[in-house]
């Protein structure tokens, strides 16, 4: 065998994470032995377990990728090292050791067959990295949470050896990168929250006692220092709950998703008591779900993000409508999942058309021991008729046997309200109207059976409307006026997205962050702990 010996390997890394196991040359293919029978049959046997990787290999000859003694190969071992190096910088596992291991595959090449499996090896270390990091590390989410019924998009796993074969390697790591600016944002974000980790985070925590302007004390000072060191208010030697403080909880509340009053009561002292640790890792988390969502989240979009009780239409990267959003209750039964779908039309004066469950778990019990029960419902026969409740004894049904729908025709007190929004979906979630209108003042607004609430739901459909009508509002309450249900279609369909997310920054780049109400990020935190995900400091 023909092997040509390299420069020492340690000259192509840089950082110090490797630097224990550098110094030792390391021995590439010359073209005799890049270009041998016995180097091609190894790769082939070594990668033939990974498709991907198995058809790459078959698509270019089984040339080496990485191990030519070339500039170009030098060139794709030097940037992928450093690019493992970096992993934890996305939340991704520390993958030093796997580096390490990787360069010890390499300084103890002896033979044609090593040189295969070094090949492929470093192929395989590749593909996991870049799989990992722009479609996150669950592979399953709906395994972490049956809520969580997101499929991730797709990515072209012989792509990336084909990029990094074609392209500048550098250049060609950086865009594996996610490209959405939230996930930027949130990065930038993981950084400012270790470097406060190292320099001791907040200091000492609030005791849990309700302030509010006057009070003035020990109690009082403390909430002032840990706002200060926050970044809520300017040093001040105050002593009192002054204006200065009130604006700053005001705005600590605001970017927390707390009542917004100035008033520094229990919720509030909790929220600003929790550690630094805590909110790395709600940004972890909402990286790896960024990771998760489709690139391609379309031009036009809808935004639902449970936790905020929020939902936004997003145009060309911009929020151009807000409102507020009830969602489902945090029962088993009742939660709001998370996915992704297209919103295609809305109904105006809908009917409501009871879902089963609701039928039997909650009227029919009703129904026994009284007909008339929610008597603004119609109960209707299998061929739609409506059926005289005083006929039927609802007491010889089951939950299994009821052999009844159940609608409630258009009006104002109709449960959906006055108009709908419809992205059909298995789920049977979509957005709508409601006549409960006070649950929209509330902190936490999660009571729905699962659906979406909106506060503003007409100026929802004027802005949906507004993409094919000169006159949106005046259409819609044409329409609305006649009092018939009616089904309006969207000339343009609309990307829906349902996430939940505990971090995220807003427009004006300031890091906000919300309660886990289902306490689904704590299920992700476990697994990607699970995966080697650690904390600044924190061994796994």
């Amino acid at each position: 065998m023909s092997l040509a010996c390299a420069p020492k390997f340690s000259s192509l890394i840089t950082g110090g994470l490797l630097a224990a196991v550098l110094g030792a040359s390391v021995f590439f293919a010359d073209d005799a032995a890049a270009s041998s029978t016995g180097f091609r049959q190894a790769v082939a046997e070594m990668a033939w377990e990974d498709e991907a990787v198995a058809s790459f290999y078959r698509e270019t000859g089984y040339a080496p990728l990485w191990t030519a003694d070339t500039p170009e190969a030098k060139a794709r071992r030097q940037a992928f090292m450093q690019a493992l190096e970096e992993a934890s910088m996305h939340g991704l596992p520390d993958m030093s050791l796997r580096a390490s291991e990787l360069v010890a595959q390499m300084r103890n090449v002896r033979s044609t067959r090593d040189l295969g499996a070094v090949e492929v090896a470093l192929s395989r270390a590749l593909v996991d990295y870049a799989t990992d990091l722009q479609t996150g590390l669950v592979n399953t989410p709906s395994s972490i949470d049956e809520g969580i019924v997101r499929n991730k998009h797709k990515v072209d796993a012989t792509g990336f050896l084909s990029g990094i074969s074609s392209e500048r390697p550098y250049a060609f790591l950086q865009n594996l990168v996610p490209a959405s600016p939230q996930y930027r944002a949130l990065m930038r974000e993981k950084m400012r929250l270790e470097a406060l980790l190292s320099a001791g985070g907040w200091g000492a925590i609030v005791p849990v006692r309700k302030m509010e302007p006057g009070d003035t004390g020990p109690t009082v000072i403390a909430l002032r220092n840990r706002l200060v060191a926050m970044g809520y208010m300017n040093p001040t030697a105050t002593r009192s709950y002054d204006l200065a403080l009130e604006d700053a909880v005001r705005r600590f509340q605001d970017e927390h998703g707390l009542a917004v009053d100035g008033v520094a009561g229990e919720g509030t002292l909790n929220e600003i008591n929790r550690p630094v640790t805590d909110r790395i890792k709600s940004v972890l988390v909402a990286m790896e779900r960024e990771r998760w969502l489709t690139p391609d989240r379309g031009e036009r979009h809808i935004l639902v993000n449970q936790t905020d009780f929020t939902a936004k239409i997003i145009d060309d990267g911009e929020i151009t409508f807000e409102t507020r959003s009830v969602i489902g209750s945090n029962r088993s039964d009742r939660r709001t999942p998370e996915f992704s779908d297209v919103m295609d039309h809305m109904v105006i004066n809908p009917s409501w058309y009871v879902p089963r469950s609701i039928i039997t778990k909650e009227y029919l019990p009703k129904l026994k021991n009284n007909p008339n029960a929610h008597s603004y419902i119609e109960i209707t026969d299998n061929r739609g008729r409506v059926v005289n409740r005083n006929n039927v004894d609802f007491s010889q049904f089951t939950a299994r046997s009821f052999p009844f729908a159940m609608r409630q025709p258009p009006s104002s007190r109709n449960a959906l309200g006055l108009v709908k929004f419809m992205f059909p979906n298995k789920y049977n979630i979509y957005l709508h109207d409601t006549p409960q209108k006070s649950l929209f003042g509330r902190e936490v607004r999660a009571f729905s059976h699962g659906c979406i609430r909106l506060q503003k739901p007409f100026e929802f459909a004027y802005a949906l409307l507004a993409r094919q009508s000169d006159t949106p509002k005046q259409y819609f309450h044409q329409v609305l006026n006649s009092g018939k249900e009616t089904k309006v279609t969207l000339e343009t369909k609309v990307p829906v997205h349902m996430i939940y997310r505990t971090a995220f920054v807003s427009e004006d780049g300031r890091a906000e962050f919300r309660r886990d109400i289902y306490g689904r990020d704590a299920k992700i935190w476990s697994a990607m702990e699970r995966a080697g995900v650690a904390l600044p400091g924190v061994q796994g």
